[in-house]
């Protein structure tokens, strides 16, 4: 079996009207581009590469065309997808698309030095994308939902809406795309929906041990030795139900190590018993500190994030400040401390 089966997951109405609005927008013989944010993820990635195949499949010139180069950690996504990567001239491929689609943001800023491209555009910009906010981009249909689990979740109301087979290299994307935004279905974005359409993707034969192998048991040996370093920076504070840890100078360097490889590692704070939030810091080459946000509970770090004028979700955000590293920590965990409310 290729395709899912005519029985889909019903979508409610107001994404199915966003839906028909994206798949509008996108007309056979079309060149679209796809982009999506600096260092893409898992959600990001499969969202794209899922897509690829959908509009492919309908006649269209599909590009992938990313602010910063496909992960290697999910370049296996783009078996069977030959030429969808031009990351690498992602400038040409926008100014000659005739529709844009960002992915898994809504805010030009995350594009990186594509942001004024797509600003500028004089073509359709739509966008898919499951953030909290309103985001900035230029006009254009909008399949954006915060109760969905992920934007994978989104791409496939919108090929159930449009009627698109979902071949097993689209499935794939899509079920990658859920499973690492819910943290291997762990996160309080696991939803019922989230495993109903998680499952929908395995009826075309995707083998979930293989996925497995492939997204989370194929980590070089350089990353297992950052995150052995990263975890003697460790820092907890019980009385706070905090916990951070700290990317050392050159670290990544060393250990030949991508910033695409550090998702995951904040998860060893937050995993402590006790801890509520959890925090991730890395100086970045242009001066700025990374800061990333993780928690449990009731503690909503979105909100958290976007008072340094970042954004995400309720259990994971983040942003990105300007200054020393030990200033950023300052401001930051003041911050932190101040949005846990103890028990009495």
């Amino acid at each position: 079996m290729t395709d899912h089966p005519t029985d889909r997951l019903a979508v409610k109405p107001e994404r199915r009207a966003a839906a028909e609005q994206v798949a509008a927008a996108l007309e056979p013989g079309m060149r679209v581009v796809l982009t999506t944010h600096v260092n893409a993820d898992g959600d990001g990635t499969g969202s794209e590469v899922a897509l690829w195949h959908l509009l492919t499949q309908q006649g269209m010139q599909v590009a992938i065309a990313n602010p910063t180069p496909f992960p290697d950690r999910f370049r296996f996504l783009l078996e069977g997808a030959a030429g969808a990567d031009h990351s690498g001239k992602a400038v040409k491929a926008l100014k000659q698309a005739d529709a844009i689609v960002v992915m898994d943001i809504s805010d030009v800023g995350r594009l990186g030095h594509l942001g004024r491209i797509v600003e500028k555009a004089s073509v359709p910009v739509a966008c898919i994308d499951h953030h909290v906010s309103d985001g900035n981009l230029p006009a254009g249909p909008r399949l954006v939902d915060a109760g969905a689990c992920a934007t994978g979740e989104l791409v496939d109301d919108l090929a159930t809406v449009a009627g698109w087979p979902v071949t097993r290299d689209a499935a794939r994307g899509i079920y990658i795309a859920i499973l690492t935004d819910t943290g291997g279905f762990r996160f309080s974005n696991t939803s019922a929906r989230a495993l109903q359409v998680a499952a929908q993707q395995l009826v075309v034969g995707l083998d979930p041990e293989d996925v497995y192998r492939e997204v989370y048991a194929s980590e070089s040996e350089g990353k297992v030795r950052l995150v052995a370093e990263v975890l003697d920076t460790l820092v907890v504070e019980p009385d706070h139900q905090l916990a951070w840890v700290t990317i050392p100078p050159g670290a990544l360097e060393r250990h030949e190590v991508s910033a695409t490889e550090l998702d995951g590692i904040v998860e060893f704070a937050r995993s402590i018993r006790g801890v509520r939030l959890a925090i991730l810091f890395r100086e970045l080459a242009s001066g700025r500190v990374k800061v990333s946000f993780r928690s449990v509970g009731g503690v909503d770090v979105a909100q958290l994030a976007e008072s340094f004028g970042g954004g995400g979700h309720r259990r994971a955000a983040g942003a990105s400040l300007s200054g020393t590293l030990a200033e950023v920590q300052e401001r930051v965990l003041q911050a932190a401390r101040s949005v846990i409310i103890l028990p009495p």
